[in-house]
């Protein structure tokens, strides 16, 4: 069992606060990190860094997001191990094409060099994303998913599974070295994800795919930030494309049993009243 503290970046984030709340139930000591926090990091500035790995055992990584996070990520890995810790899990993505000459998932790299024991969680879309992204949200509950992604399919994933599989990492050994590709048992389409969330709330949903452009122009207009749906028109993109339109096995090799389904998503979360408004 791990004794010295948890480190946990983006403590109150989509994953990160489900990953700190499992510790705690399982009696670890954890250092839950973030900009606003009472235990504050922040990927630009250095000085925040250091306190933060003080004693801890082990780290929960996620990255800044910006264009020189594999730098940031690197320098903050090695950091980590010459203060003494041992394990990294980084929340990563599933592979992609990179442009030509440019390096698929630098912040990968960063981790897998870094010295420590690394374990890697390449996550599909998360199936909360519906319920906790405001964008995503406020289309269901106006009734009317209006996204660029066609009749692409995508096998969403759980962020509770990617939480589990996070301190199962950190904690217990046969992890190291691991890649995990997390995905839900099913492909779905938006079509089928609106049918799930209507007949789950009992309220008219439907998808209509749009062009990108006609996608980027709406958000536009709704106030999103320009970086914000171009980011958004790139991956729904993907998912029109049917890039990562394929169930991957790391919750059954992390965990030993099924990843939970998209359906029992929903009925959890329908019952919260979140997609009334």
């Amino acid at each position: 069992m791990m004794t010295k503290p948890i480190l946990v970046l983006g403590g109150t984030g989509k994953t990160g606060r489900r990953v700190v709340s499992r510790l705690r139930r399982r009696g670890y000591e954890v250092r839950a990190a973030s900009r606003k926090g009472p235990t504050r990091f922040d990927w630009n500035d250095e000085n925040t860094w250091e306190p933060v790995l003080a004693g801890v055992g082990a780290a929960y990584l996620v990255d800044s997001m910006l264009d020189d996070a594999a730098t940031s990520l690197s320098s903050f890995s090695k950091l980590a191990v010459a203060n003494g810790v041992e394990r990294l899990v980084l929340l990563s993505h599933r592979d992609w094409v990179a442009p030509a000459g440019e390096e698929k998932l630098p912040c990968e790299r960063a981790v897998r060099e870094s010295g420590a024991q690394w374990t890697l969680l390449k996550p599909a879309w998360f199936s909360q994303n519906f319920s906790e992204e405001g964008f995503l949200r406020r289309q269901i509950v106006d009734g009317a998913v209006v996204l660029p992604a066609g009749d692409g399919v995508e096998p969403f994933v759980d962020a509770e599974d990617i939480a589990e599989v996070a301190v199962a990492a950190l904690t217990e050994d046969g992890h190291g070295g691991q890649a995990y590709e997390l995905t839900g048992p099913r492909l779905l389409s938006l079509a089928a994800v609106a049918d799930e969330i209507a007949r789950a709330t009992g309220r008219d949903i439907a998808y209509r795919p749009v062009p990108p452009a006609e996608f980027a122009a709406q958000a536009t207009r709704q106030g999103l930030p320009e970086d914000f749906v171009a980011l958004l028109t790139m991956l729904f993109g993907w998912i029109a494309e049917n890039r990562f339109a394929q169930l991957a096995d790391g919750v059954q090799r992390a965990l030993g049993r099924e990843p939970r389904d998209f359906t029992d998503y929903v009925r959890a979360t329908a019952v919260t009243g979140v997609w009334h408004g």
